[in-house]
């Protein structure tokens, strides 16, 4: 029996070797769960989800079978999840009412995946993971179908009716999250004070049972933490800024190139009643900025 992965503290050995067999898929599936939900944010935090369960379920697996498509499944199932919790099915399936029978074959030109990429949020779910599964991973329709839950004849459907309205779009969906005056200036005052190693002011912004979670390191209190010691002793120059990827509000670690800073990683904090009671820290996933559709620094000098 495996210890469980949400009590508090650094994460078991036996997981982390886990995560260590799965490295090259991590940025595959952070990419697709990311081109999901529109956020590489949401995307990271449902990958995260689907470690776990998959390891949770270790012992289910049938090793002479392909881990990715496991995996990716697994990854798949959640981003439906959240997307359902979010109210985005029901309104983009209302939105995008299409008949059934469609021409077997769309003549598009789709251009390059990146392009792609940004443009999906335009879909449904099941079209936009088709079209994801299909354009972007290069899966078969037989293993698309097995992916999502539906029938090969299912997804050539929403394969074309994807296709045609990714053809006709004019521009990628741009999204903008409402921002609270209260909380900017409560993650200002973070950076600042993180930026001056001011760790007792640090703690006057947090609240006392405030939870942090490193991404495929710890899950726990903030207080039982050696957080802000773990930064102190990074190697590397960095400093804190506040800015914007894929249009969310949060603060961004910098490090030090010959010449500039260049975003490094992403820190969500969760701010209640002029608090902080929720840190989400990305240190450890290197391909989350690069797969960010827009990175924006507030006050990047």
């Amino acid at each position: 029996m495996k210890r469980n992965l949400n009590s508090a503290g650094p994460f078991e050995a036996r997981y982390l070797a886990f995560l260590e067999t799965i490295a090259q898929l991590r940025p595959r599936l952070h990419r697709y769960c990311s081109r999901m939900t529109g956020s590489v944010l949401d995307g990271e935090d449902l990958v995260q989800d689907a470690m776990f369960e998959a390891y949770r379920k270790l012992d289910q697996f049938d090793d002479s079978r392909p881990l990715a498509p496991w995996l990716f499944r697994i990854a798949h199932n959640r981003c439906i999840d959240f997307l359902r919790r979010r109210g985005a099915r029901d309104v983009a399936e209302k939105n995008a009412a299409v008949l059934d029978s469609v021409p077997a074959a769309v003549s598009v030109s789709l251009g390059i995946r990146p392009a792609i990429e940004r443009l999906v949020l335009i879909l449904p779910p099941k079209e936009r993971a088709s079209v994801l599964l299909k354009e972007v991973f290069d899966y078969s329709l037989e293993e698309i179908a097995g992916l999502i839950g539906s029938s090969v004849g299912g997804v050539k459907a929403a394969l074309n009716r994807g296709r045609a309205k990714l053809a006709t779009a004019l521009d990628p969906p741009r999204i903008s999250r409402p921002k609270n005056p209260e909380e900017i200036r409560v993650l200002q005052l973070y950076v600042e004070r993180f930026n001056r190693r001011d760790w007792d002011g640090l703690r006057e912004l947090i609240s006392a049972d405030a939870q942090l979670r490193v991404a495929d390191a710890f899950a726990g209190r903030v207080a039982d933490s050696p957080y802000f010691s773990n930064y102190e002793r990074w190697s590397m120059p960095w400093k804190l800024a506040l800015g914007e990827v894929d249009g969310e509000t949060l603060v961004i670690v910098l490090r030090r190139d010959i010449d500039t800073w260049t975003p490094y990683a992403a820190v969500r904090l969760n701010v209640t009643a002029q608090q902080i009671d929720r840190i989400v820290d990305y240190a450890h996933c290197p391909w989350m900025i690069p797969t960010a559709t827009s990175v924006v620094m507030a006050n990047p000098s």
